[in-house]
């Protein structure tokens, strides 16, 4: 089950989501050292690590899952953000360079279909990142944050996945070391233990991050969409999700 739009912007506005953001962040990072005049997508909740890039990509789009809500995005400038089906992206074939699936793979009810759909936007050259929380990991187990919530994955249950939706995994990172703890103690500890996790217990970390790139030799004819994507205009201070709005 997605979660609701308002939990996940309470969360990262928190001191412990800061510190979480800037963790995986630092993952990304290290698979993705530029994205300099690239299209980016983020799909899920991915506004939190969307916001890093936005700036040096050449275009940025935020898509959020109707069943999970929308929020406008960045707050005080143009509205990138829109709502749509995670299986019908209102996007067209081969045009998006980057994709980066945050809170998305765990709780959708489309995962196969959702995951075609970013198989098709991708230009051929394109690359995949997906967070999700680690089975073995703490965070998987504890409801308080966002990562409690869903289907966890190991990663290789991840890169299975991946395979087997045409995409090759090609790097696998971890972060979130430290279980969530007071805000101030994690935030103080949390970003020096980070190195020592992936030395020493690298299976255990919280989330999986796991770059992939899109499999053009195994072609496949695309099934029809089921639904049409709802493109939502998000006025400033609103919140829009697929029930209506608040």
């Amino acid at each position: 089950m997605a979660l609701d739009v308002i939990d996940l912007r309470d969360f990262y506005a928190s001191s412990i989501g800061q510190t979480v953001r800037r963790l995986i962040h630092n993952r990304i990072r290290s698979l993705w050292p530029t994205v300099k005049g690239e299209t980016v997508l983020g799909l899920g909740f991915a506004t939190p690590y969307l916001a890093l890039l936005n700036g040096e990509a050449a275009r940025v789009i935020a898509i959020m899952p109707a069943s999970q809500g929308v929020l406008r995005w960045p707050p005080d400038n143009a509205n990138l953000a829109v709502l749509a089906e995670e299986d019908a992206l209102p996007l067209a074939d081969l045009s998006v360079d980057r994709v980066i699936l945050v809170h998305a793979v765990e709780g959708t009810e489309f995962l196969r279909p959702m995951l075609r759909e970013v198989w098709r936007v991708l230009s051929e050259s394109g690359k995949l990142i997906v967070v999700v929380p680690n089975r073995r990991g703490i965070w998987s187990r504890i409801e308080s944050t966002p990562f409690g919530s869903g289907q966890p994955y190991t990663a290789g249950q991840l890169a299975r996945l991946l395979r087997e939706t045409m995409f090759v995994p090609s790097q696998t990172r971890g972060a979130l070391f430290l279980p969530p703890t007071t805000p101030a103690l994690f935030r103080r500890i949390a970003p020096s233990l980070e190195g020592i996790g992936r030395r020493l217990i690298p299976a255990f970390s919280g989330v999986v991050v796991v770059e992939a790139e899109k499999q053009i030799y195994a072609l496949t004819s695309r099934p029809a969409r089921r639904r049409k994507a709802m493109l939502v205009s998000v006025p400033p201070s609103a919140r829009t999700t697929a029930r209506g709005s608040n």
